[in-house]
């Protein structure tokens, strides 16, 4: 974007609210209703043919001395001034004309030309003085802002900075809320104070709209494009500045985000995946209250008015090829990767969709997609928003003791992990880890290493011990010995129902501790 004179001149009005003006005692004659034209230069001009001396965005200063006696030319030089798409014309009052020509004003108005008169004797060169001053800051100050946006910027990327730090700077050089999205207006990431943010994403439908057409009087968009196809704009809400200005920002904000996106690749994760990613981790940690990430997940595309949601989570998932399963069985949801290879997705049903058989579907068509056996986590359906973050929670709790529980169906609920589930789900709790470590205490620094895997495989085998010898390759009595010498460490009789059970759940315990 080149900054140029016009972007960022002065309007008629803003000329005439101009202290020094006022000694002159201006009074609008004509054209009250284009007082907003831009003035890119002030030119002082006595002579009748001065539109063949204009350029367009002039503001013509005259005392009229040679259109007096004449009304034909008064009007030709009001055409001509139109023609040369002056901004406006003030005429000073005195010897010449001591009140405002009719035929001149009525020209005037007719060509929507705004024409000031002074009623007071007023030099010239002070006004032009003035604008002309005004206008040369005006510039240097778009030049200097657009160069340092922009080397900020580019210092942001050539070090390697994500989106969000990106929009960040542009939000602080705007002071007003960010937006990105994508061609069909979902928002892929936001900047700003997050209250201003919050009240942009609850209206966000409206807003897209009116973004989608020319920059409004406080909103300005720039689109996002680049190798001949166009894939979102940056939009700057509530901007407090003037048009000129932020036009510019905009531009230079569309600018780094292209180049951020161009220079990422094809392993950089999409902007798609990252707004998901960042309202499903927001979700689960419970930091942002469920009811303001409401806006965040609307805006994004998610349908949340009368809905059912269901929490999944498929251990080691791409969120790229769950997201293609969704589209393809045309499921509205969230898909991205959370922390520890968990990779979460928010399905989003109507009422009268069937929670139970669609996510049966979903599995069945994730594991013809990849090739391989894909288990997934799934929570108990979720009818208020305000469920939800609990409803992820417990998906990465099954997914977590599915983990390590065999014989798990494709579709794994709560009720299929049992014992081991409850015991993972609590294993950081102090009382169990005290548990644990007392009651493994004896066998846990034995100097035989391989008592712990028998123990282990005595009790999840239901304590058969043929079966128990056979996976680990040995004979009956040589078991037995193994058997006698962790009844002898622990203090217990592995007979005992009681005694064995408790001593399962602390190997449980301990098993989940280390993952």
């Amino acid at each position: 974007m080149t900054v140029t004179a016009a972007e960022h001149a002065l309007s008629v009005r803003q000329i005439l609210a101009l202290e020094r003006i006022a000694a002159g005692e201006p009074e609008v004659v004509a054209g009250a209703g284009h007082l907003d034209r831009p003035v890119r230069w002030v030119h002082v001009a006595e002579a009748a043919d001065v539109g063949v001396m204009l350029s367009g965005g002039e503001m013509v200063l005259t005392t009229g001395v040679l259109l007096a006696g004449d009304g034909p030319s008064r009007t030709d030089y009001i055409k001509s001034l139109h023609r040369a798409e002056a901004a406006a014309v003030v005429l000073g009052l005195g010897r010449a004309f001591p009140s405002p020509p009719e035929d001149m004003r009525r020209a005037a108005e007719r060509y929507g030309l705004p024409m000031v008169v002074l009623h007071r004797p007023f030099p010239f060169a002070e006004l032009t003085e003035e604008v002309q001053s005004r206008l040369v800051r005006r510039k240097f100050a778009a030049v200097s802002l657009s160069e340092g946006i922009r080397t900020a910027l580019t210092g942001l990327i050539t070090a390697g900075a994500p989106l969000q730090r990106l929009l960040d700077e542009v939000a602080a050089h705007s002071a007003c809320p960010v937006v990105v999205a994508n061609v069909a207006h979902r928002v892929l990431a936001t900047a700003g104070e997050r209250p201003a943010v919050d009240d942009v994403l609850r209206d966000w439908e409206r807003i897209a709209r009116r973004a989608g057409c020319a920059d409004g009087a406080d909103w300005y968009r720039a689109d996002l494009d680049g190798r001949g196809e166009r894939w979102g704009s940056v939009v700057l809400c509530g901007y407090r500045g003037d048009g000129p200005t932020g036009r510019l920002l905009a531009e230079r904000a569309a600018e780094a985000l292209v180049l951020h996106r161009m220079l990422g690749g094809a392993a950089a994760h999409s902007w798609e995946e990252q707004s998901a990613q960042s309202i499903l981790t927001d979700l689960v940690s419970g930091v942002v209250p469920a009811r303001q990430l409401l806006p965040r997940a609307r805006a994004a595309g998610l349908p949340v008015n009368r809905r059912t949601f269901v929490p999944l989570v498929v251990r080691d998932g791409d969120p790229a090829e769950l997201g293609r399963v969704l589209r393809l069985l045309g499921l509205s949801g969230l898909a991205a990767e959370l922390a520890d290879g968990a990779t979460a997705v928010l399905l989003s049903l109507a009422r009268d969709q069937a929670p139970g058989p669609l996510t049966e579907h979903f599995a069945a068509r994730l594991r013809d997609g990849t090739g391989e056996p894909a288990v997934v986590a799934a929570a108990d359906p979720r009818t208020g928003w305000d469920d939800v973050p609990a409803g992820l929670r417990e998906a990465l709790h099954i997914a977590e003791a599915a983990a390590g529980t065999p014989d798990v169906p494709p579709v794994v609920r709560l009720r299929d992990v049992r014992l081991r589930g409850l015991v993972r789900l609590l294993r950081d709790d102090p009382h169990v880890q005290a548990f644990a470590e007392r009651e493994l205490d004896g066998i846990l620094y034995a100097d035989d290493p391989g008592l712990l895997p028998v123990l282990r495989t005595y009790l999840a085998t239901g304590r058969n011990k043929s079966r128990t010898a056979q996976l680990h390759h040995m004979s009956r009595p040589a078991l037995y010995r193994r058997l006698e010498t962790i009844e002898t460490l622990l203090g217990i009789g592995l007979d005992d129902f009681e005694q064995a059970a408790s001593v399962h759940i602390a190997l449980l315990a301990h098993d989940a501790q280390r993952g």
